[in-house]
């Protein structure tokens, strides 16, 4: 089993521009003049060792997709920007060659979490299956009226795949493509769900477009055992702890500091930090890394939580 991410952004996508991919050349350019590097084998060697992330890589651009691997059917959550690269690769891929299932859960149905899926190439495809998963229960609409003239060429109604809706009941389990599913309410405008997904004695928890108020320092508070024991926690936190308490409270996101907090007491093995904030370059986002791993070390000094940033392209095997 693994996890991938194809859209990691929050609120909207983050092109690259330019001038970002200008000062990337520059400072690996200027961190290579220290070295005689000769063979192609050194350089790479060099990339790998030498060069931080936001030089070496990036975090990408995409709003939210998450897919869950390993399994007979495809198994992913929330339809963002995202979900179209999915669609290429899978369509490019051994799988794509024949008929599939597709099981997609949605958090919620703000845009960033559902604009992708116009672009989706197997829900053009005849013999192509896709079930939609959600709690609220206006998904079909949103999906159709986001497709519906003068938005886009295509109507929801024209597209080939057979789709069905289906909306979940949090009180009990689900059992959905080979995973026990729980699916758990969660506060944002509007109202969006956080899912556990358990199988073969793992679980992954995918937690965004979440915000976690003064009540999470309860001893009782749900979400700790919404989290309890996650072999990976997927937790929004667009923002630092001065945003998210202050100019941006009430907005429906989470911080990096309650992370690991929360995945400290739950006794998470590892978190991935989501929804990434879309003004920020990834400089900023190395630090924002960083300053979380700080914080970890402080908090909970012998702790083995490993953290974190999801970024496009980040696998994780299970």
């Amino acid at each position: 089993m693994y996890v991938r991410f194809w859209g990691t952004r929050g609120s909207l996508p983050a092109s690259v521009t330019a001038r970002q991919i200008r000062e990337k050349i520059s400072r690996a350019i200027r961190s290579f003049r220290s070295h005689n590097l000769a063979a192609d084998e050194e350089i790479e060697a060099f990339i790998d060792r030498d060069l931080p992330f936001a030089v070496r890589g990036g975090y990408g651009g995409n709003t939210s997709c998450v897919e869950i691997g390993g399994g007979e059917d495809c198994v992913l959550c929330d339809a963002g920007t995202g979900i179209r690269d999915f669609g290429d690769a899978f369509m490019h891929s051994e799988k794509g060659r024949s008929p599939a299932v597709f099981h997609l859960f949605l958090s919620h149905l703000h845009w960033d979490h559902i604009q992708g899926f116009p672009f989706f190439a197997p829900a053009f495809l005849p013999g192509e299956k896709i079930h939609i998963y959600g709690g609220h229960a206006d998904i079909g609409q949103a999906f159709d009226r986001q497709q519906a003239p003068p938005f886009f060429p295509v109507p929801f109604r024209g597209l080939g795949a057979m789709i069905d809706f289906h909306t979940l009941d949090p009180e009990r389990p689900h059992r959905i493509a080979g995973f026990t599913v729980h699916v758990f309410s969660q506060n944002h405008p509007g109202g969006s769900y956080g899912y556990s997904f358990v199988r073969e004695g793992k679980k992954i928890v995918y937690s965004t477009d979440m915000e976690h108020t003064t009540e999470a320092v309860e001893e009782k508070y749900p979400f700790v055992d919404h989290f309890r024991d996650a072999d990976l926690l997927i937790f929004d936190a667009q923002y630092p702890l001065a945003d998210a308490i202050g100019p941006k409270e009430t907005w429906g996101h989470s911080s990096n500091l309650l992370a690991v907090e929360l995945a400290v007491r739950a006794g998470v093995k590892r978190l991935c930090l989501f929804h990434s904030e879309p003004t920020w370059g990834d400089e900023a986002l190395d630090r924002f890394l960083a300053e979380t791993r700080d914080y970890l070390k402080i908090q909970a000094p012998s702790s083995p939580l490993r953290v974190d940033l999801a970024y496009d392209g980040l696998e994780i095997a299970l």
